[in-house]
């Protein structure tokens, strides 16, 4: 472990334990509805909020696992009912998102005499460190005197030795003094990222929390991924395979001259968002744009297959690879509800490929606020989406390709 996670995790395990339940509580109560996002959206990610969240409990990443639970409560027992199409939300839509909050609230409180019960325990293993260190630390102290003083007596007696008697150079205490080290901190400890509040950013935008958040690590990683409000992202596993599948399917509508697009789809597995599907819904498209169509067909599928939306793909049968001020609407759409969400487009007549993003210190905030529609100029200084890092390619994975159109 690093001297910096060291230091966080000491500094994590100093809290007491009800501090450390309250920080992950609060960043769990980090969440707004957007009055331009459909109701039925929010009602939609909570289902895979869920899922994320058991998947987090199973493989006992206990903390990621809470503040995905504590979303899911903050959103569905007080903050959807603030949005100005709430009512609209189907009777069945409503029955189901009840049956989940009777599920995960028992879940959510067992979750939190856990992480108590654990940090108790780190907390008890820190106090015990720290008096071994202070006691390592007086010792330490207590040998560079009694080395100080050494030396001192061996620089008086060569002084009295005879004048004309070569001397040696005696070194300094502190050029020469060997002293202990404390012993290195056992037990597993998890480090805080978000003991104060984010900075923000140095413009008149506030931050867009996402209504699923990136993840707290939880266990030690070699990657170096990219970060949302100083939390780590998660990285997507694209298949190799994908992007020329996809064009085979859209190649007819390339022909034409029109846009085709899909939605990408998977699961979570060990902190890593995988690509799984490609659901391609029936829609309707033209040169510069396309729009899906029966979005409930797609949710009908991913709930059948227990899938989560991880942004989405199309073509531009005769541009090059980029997001146009459409595109950067749809992907604040998908970014709002997962940081981690991506748009891949695919530029067959350039033969490129993009993978985008909305900048979360800057785009996120600025096309959350942007209230036009249609084909409208943006700035581009500083920049509103970016190549993203947090991808990997994976040419042994496989990929399904589901066409709804057929």
């Amino acid at each position: 472990m690093s001297d910096k996670r060291s230091r966080q995790t000491g500094d994590l395990a100093s809290l007491e334990p009800a501090v450390r339940v309250k920080q992950l509580a609060h960043y769990g109560t980090m969440v707004e509805v957007d009055a331009n996002v459909p109701p039925r959206r929010y009602y939609r990610s909570g289902l895979e909020m869920v899922r994320m969240a058991n998947v987090y409990l199973a493989e006992g990443s206990l903390e990621n696992a809470y503040i995905l639970y504590m979303k899911f409560m903050t959103l569905f027992l007080e903050k959807i009912r603030k949005h100005p199409e709430y009512n609209t939300v189907p009777a069945d839509v409503r029955l189901v998102n009840q049956v989940k909050l009777k599920e995960v609230m028992p879940k959510a409180e067992k979750l939190k005499q856990k992480l108590l019960e654990q940090y108790t325990k780190e907390h008890e293993l820190y106090k015990e460190n720290e008096k071994k260190r202070l006691i390592m630390e007086e010792a330490r102290k207590k040998q560079e005197l009694e080395d100080a003083k050494l030396a001192e007596r061996l620089q008086a007696d060569e002084n009295s030795q005879d004048g004309s008697t070569t001397t040696p150079h005696l070194m300094h205490a502190d050029e020469w003094a060997v002293t202990p080290t404390a012993p290195p901190v056992d037990g597993v400890l998890y480090p805080d990222d978000f003991a104060s509040e984010p900075p923000r950013p140095a413009h008149r935008y506030s931050p867009v929390p996402p209504l699923i958040p990136p993840s707290r690590p939880h266990h030690e990683t070699e990657e170096t991924l990219p970060s949302w409000s100083g939390r780590r992202l998660r990285a997507v596993l694209v298949p190799g395979s994908l992007m020329a599948r996809f064009q085979s399917i859209a190649a007819p509508h390339t022909a034409r001259n029109l846009e085709l697009c899909g939605i990408l789809a998977g699961i979570l597995e060990r902190d890593q968002l995988k690509i799984t599907h490609v659901i391609v819904p029936k829609q309707t498209g033209t040169a510069d744009s396309c729009s899906t169509n029966n979005e409930e067909e797609i949710f009908h599928y991913q709930d059948q297959h227990n899938l989560i939306t991880l942004g989405w793909i199309h073509t531009h049968p005769t541009q090059t690879a980029f997001l146009s001020s459409v595109d950067l609407h749809t992907q604040c759409s998908y970014q709002l509800m997962m940081p981690e969400a991506i748009a891949i487009v695919c530029a067959p007549k350039y033969n490129e490929i993009g993978y985008f993003a909305l900048t979360p210190e800057y785009g996120m905030q600025f096309i959350a606020n942007c209230r036009q529609s249609g084909f409208h100029p943006h700035p581009n200084d500083p920049p509103l989406f970016y190549d993203v890092t947090h991808i990997r390619l994976d040419n042994n994975a496989a990929v399904e390709m589901i066409d709804l159109r057929r």
